[in-house]
């Protein structure tokens, strides 16, 4: 059975930068009261919706979709690296039901993740940590990336099977919405950065440590207005959380990757992960959803936002 979801936006910044102390205290203000929300849940099993960041996944072999059986955190950006509590047969159960509902997903045995999957675990884990994780990876940086209408029906697909389970699944995504960080794009990058981007499966200390530092360093110039890096767009964040509030998500199928590119940054992409928990919630009396937080912090280069949706009664 499905117990809620909550969407959230990940930063890289987050551990290290430091935004306005009012503006802050409502994001932990409202990180605290979703994770009241999850204490009440308590769910069983956790399925985390999720991009990465070529930490994990790369270009020699790019899947739409992978579903984590095994799957062990790098620990970039602050987060802790370790073995995630995947609990193995109920994620290949999951990639089964996915594929029988005709979604090709991949399976992976040696799951690489970054912050952008844990980071928002270890946020919600203050009341009821968040165990028995189930990676759910969704291609949001690499062209070509799935449609947001095969995403929705990945969501569907696993929100059907959470259903059928006699444990209580909530849902996670992780991601946006808009940002544009410093991530090189293969179609124009130099050879020697795509291959790292085909290849780069495993990096030294020092080569994390310098690509740590290129995020830090890209703030001072985004916040004082001086960064060729898209701004942060309000009005399309807003438009995107209205209609996640409203459970339209259908406005997103007409969205070019170009546009979203262009209105709202490279990280934009990511809010993939937020209409694939919303659909799993989404497949029978629909969703309600609360706003919990919404703001564009130029110290963390992101739109940040908490969703958070249940399921109504009756």
């Amino acid at each position: 059975m499905i117990a809620g979801s909550v969407c959230i936006s990940h930063s890289p910044l987050l551990d290290k930068a430091r935004a306005d102390s009012g503006v802050e205290g409502e994001f932990f203000s409202a990180v605290d009261r979703a994770s009241q929300k999850i204490a009440e849940w308590a769910p069983d099993v956790t399925v985390v919706f999720f991009p990465d960041h070529f930490n994990g996944f790369f270009l020699d072999l790019m899947p739409s979709f992978c579903i984590g059986a095994r799957a062990t955190s790098i620990g970039d950006f602050g987060t802790i690296p370790g073995t995630l509590d995947v609990p193995e047969s109920l994620a290949v159960n999951c990639a089964e039901a996915c594929i029988a509902a005709g979604i090709d997903v991949a399976t992976s045995y040696k799951m690489n993740v970054d912050h952008g999957a844990v980071q928002p675990i270890e946020l919600l884990s203050g009341v009821h940590p968040l165990s028995k994780i189930i990676p759910i990876f969704i291609n949001c940086a690499a062209h070509p990336r799935p449609t947001y209408a095969r995403v929705a029906a990945l969501g569907e697909a696993v929100g059907r099977w959470a259903e059928t389970l006699d444990l209580s699944v909530m849902f996670v995504a992780s991601g946006g919405l808009s940002h544009d960080p410093p991530m090189p794009v293969m179609a124009n990058a130099s050879r020697d950065v795509q291959d790292a981007l085909i290849n780069n499966s495993f990096l030294p200390h020092s080569g994390r440590l310098a690509r740590q530092n290129r995020a830090y360093e890209a703030r001072h110039g985004f916040v004082s207005g001086d960064s060729p890096l898209c701004p942060l767009n309000e009005d399309w964040d807003r438009a995107f959380l209205k209609s996640a509030l409203e459970g339209d998500l259908s406005v997103c199928n007409s969205w070019s990757d170009d546009e979203v590119m262009k209105a709202a940054g490279r990280g934009a992409h990511e809010v993939r992960a937020w209409v694939a928990a919303l659909a799993a919630m989404n497949i029978g009396r629909g969703y309600e959803a609360e706003l919990e937080f919404y703001h564009p912090i130029k110290e963390w280069l992101t739109g940040i936002a908490i969703l958070t949706a249940e399921i109504p009664d009756g």
